[in-house]
């Protein structure tokens, strides 16, 4: 019989177990996380509702299912190789990318959908402020001189609400860019005039912008790449719903990288692949910190099974595009005060009642949109473009919510 440790406590009427289970014998749980972890506002996902009947077009998922093909691909594969690790680099997947893409394997990282990559980046590539603190009690000052430019995570506002969450995930300064009322790219002179920083450590542009749906000029953009000194990540998560792209900049230019989704376009957000092309040194240092076996391998199957139906999906984008067009015509004769989008989205100021009402009053209706609350975008509502019926039932919903006016 095991004996028991010397002083060992024992367990029994009135034991307890309060000093062994509480951190720092008193201390609250809270102590143990960092601060810079305490004080984070996380990002926010759009709501996933159980609510049954419910028109959803508030995630800008596809609302065209996953090709045939893709579908038996993934039921094939589920099999007695569950048992297995994935391939590590997603080697096949990687291979049919750059034959796609008129490149070459090590120009390609895939990710666990391409929120993983953009994390990656900004661990990869700039420094948290915490290297500006002197070390071991030191009095020695930061240089007046020094520039904060390898520690700032750079972005446009409104963009994705991500980008600042992970700058402040990883202790980095985040600079915030205001785009103009009309959402659209701004010229390298007003963004310098702005305080753009031409050399910061990385610089996010959403191209397609989210949320806002507005197209970047691919002319532009590489203006802009052109002169930026840090890296530059192009995020092209709606890029196949856009009239151009701009994925050659990153096989151009060593500073820029390409981030793209099978999430959207290719109706695989519930497997999480994405995937970003660059040069080779930048591929290789985002290799390096990326968990292993990162894409599991149902979501191999599925994304290379897509690239092997781009018919089916190609023709899914022109149905979108063509609806995104019809509900931009039809919410306009409403009055609603439609941007232009080149996505699978639309944003829309509506008229009679703040936004956050509509919200409301379509939910109501069982119609559910997405409404941000920051400052610069609470008067606008995002939404999904849906089917052909669930666009014809948001429309009966708006035109009530309007004659009950």
């Amino acid at each position: 019989m095991r004996s028991s440790p010397k002083n060992a406590r024992t367990r029994g009427p009135g034991s307890t177990r309060e000093a062994v289970c509480c951190p720092g014998f008193g201390e609250s749980s809270e102590s143990l996380i960092r601060p810079i972890v305490r004080n984070l506002s996380g990002y926010v996902p759009g709501e996933q509702p159980k609510i049954k009947c419910l028109v959803k077009l508030n995630t800008n998922e596809n609302p065209y299912g996953p090709a045939p093909e893709v579908l038996a691909a993934i039921k094939k594969a589920v099999d007695g190789r569950l048992r297995l690790y994935p391939n590590p680099t997603a080697e096949r997947l990687r291979t049919k990318l750059a034959q796609y893409h008129g490149c070459k394997p090590e120009n390609i990282i895939v990710g666990n959908g391409s929120d993983e990559l953009l994390a990656l980046a900004t661990r990869a590539f700039v420094e948290p402020l915490s290297g500006l603190t002197p070390k071991n009690g030191s009095s020695e000052q930061r240089p007046a001189t020094l520039s904060l430019s390898r520690y700032t995570v750079q972005f446009l506002q409104p963009s994705y609400s991500l980008y600042p969450v992970l700058a402040a995930i990883h202790g980095a300064q985040p600079k915030a860019i205001a785009l103009g009322d009309d959402f659209a790219l701004q010229s390298l002179s007003e963004l310098e005039a702005k305080n753009w920083d031409f050399a910061a450590a990385l610089t996010y542009i959403t191209t397609p912008n989210a949320p806002s749906g507005r197209g970047c000029p691919r002319d532009e953009l590489e203006r802009l790449c052109g002169a930026q000194k840090g890296v530059v990540l192009l995020d092209e998560a709606y890029v196949d719903f856009a009239d151009e792209n701009a994925l050659d900049l990153a096989l151009r230019y060593p500073q820029v990288l390409v981030s793209r989704t099978f999430s959207k376009a290719y109706s695989l957000c519930y497997l999480r692949v994405g995937y970003c092309v660059g040069h080779p040194a930048l591929i290789e240092a985002l290799d390096k910190i990326r968990d292993s076996y990162n894409v599991n391998g149902l979501a191999q199957v599925a994304a290379e099974a897509s690239l092997d139906s781009l018919d089916y999906y190609r023709a899914n984008f022109r149905r979108v595009i063509a609806s995104r067009q019809f509900l931009s015509e039809k919410l306009a004769d409403f009055g609603f005060e439609v941007c232009p989008s080149q996505t699978n989205f639309i944003f829309v100021r509506p008229p009679a009642f703040p936004a956050d009402v509509w919200l409301q009053r379509l939910r109501e209706r069982k119609v559910l949109v997405r409404w941000f609350s920051a400052a610069d975008v609470r008067d606008y509502l995002r939404i999904s473009i849906g089917t052909d019926a669930e666009v014809k039932k948001l429309l009966s919903a708006v035109r009530k919510i309007l004659a009950a006016s």
